[in-house]
């Protein structure tokens, strides 16, 4: 059982990782294809990424008979379709939001979703402890002091990532809930291809998709795709089955450093001495939601 967790708790960094620089990617694919192009590409390369190890018969995370016989494929499709919408929701917004806002500033505030989370499952009957409480309070005055501007505006960028951190937070929530019952590839594989539909059909009618943006977005696609999309997300499925939601969300919420790192690193990206602290307190609240313990 501890060597279960400990490996749930290595592949949940590396997601970490990974999801921290997928914000530099997508932030540089904007120079090229618009957000819903984008992310219709890049979840459709994050599926066909997941295709060999569908029909490979040998995966290392089998069902148990029993749910082999009682999960019905309807199940498995309304689960990952609700899951796939959570998905499309949470990054159309989070993609929208990196057109006006720097990677740094949006990892941190998709990282509200770490305190969102147990708040969520208080409401539907979990206890939640006075940490909880504490965290959200740090990470509010953090978010006031990195996206509140001296005229007491919030930038478009940064609204648009506050509200896309609370469909993050129902997302990691489901797919808690759903990978103990369903194979993590097949649920990977059916959010992943709802979520690049409803990005295709989106962008169909409102953007333009030309052969030489998509082209010149190749490599920002092909990170989002393969290694944000196909590899992270899968193995945030496969972690979650050994890990509790709000334990999940403490290790994921690393992203939002890994995040600021890539920016400064690759993208040139600084932030104010108000920021920083901003990010700081909002950091130190989702530690502390996570960490804190109660008597």
């Amino acid at each position: 059982m501890k060597s279960q967790v400990i490996k749930s708790d290595v592949l949940l960094l590396i997601t970490a990782i990974i999801w921290g620089f997928a914000f530099v990617a997508q932030r540089m694919g904007m120079d090229y294809v618009e957000p819903f192009t984008f992310n219709g590409f890049r979840f459709a390369l994050g599926s066909l990424s997941l295709i060999p190890l569908l029909l490979i018969q040998r995966v290392h995370f089998s069902e148990s008979s029993a749910n082999k016989s009682s999960i019905s494929l309807r199940y498995v499709v309304i689960s990952g379709g609700l899951t796939g919408l959570a998905l499309f929701t949470g990054a159309s917004l989070q993609q929208i939001g990196l057109v006006y806002t720097t990677a740094g500033k949006a990892g941190f505030i998709t990282g509200l979703y770490v305190v969102i989370v147990p708040i969520i499952l208080r409401l539907v009957g979990q206890r939640s402890s006075v940490g909880t409480w504490i965290g959200a309070f740090l990470a509010v005055i953090g978010l006031f002091f990195l996206s509140v501007t001296d005229e007491f505006t919030v930038e478009f960028g940064d609204f648009l990532e506050i509200i896309g951190a609370f469909f993050w937070a129902g997302h990691v929530i489901l797919v808690g809930f759903f990978s103990r019952k369903i194979h993590p590839i097949k649920l990977s594989f059916i959010q992943f291809v709802t979520c690049s539909l409803l990005s295709l059909l989106t962008a169909v009618f409102i953007e333009t998709i030309t052969l030489s943006s998509l082209l010149e977005a190749t490599v920002p696609i092909l990170y989002g795709g393969l290694c944000s999309v196909g590899i992270a997300y899968t193995l945030q499925v496969v972690a979650q089955r050994d890990a509790h939601p709000s334990h999940a969300a403490i290790l994921l919420s690393l992203e939002s450093v890994f995040a600021a790192i890539g920016g400064w690193l690759i993208l040139n990206e600084f932030l104010s001495l108000r920021a920083i602290g901003g990010c700081g307190l909002m950091f130190a609240g989702m530690l502390f939601s996570q960490l804190y313990k109660r008597r």
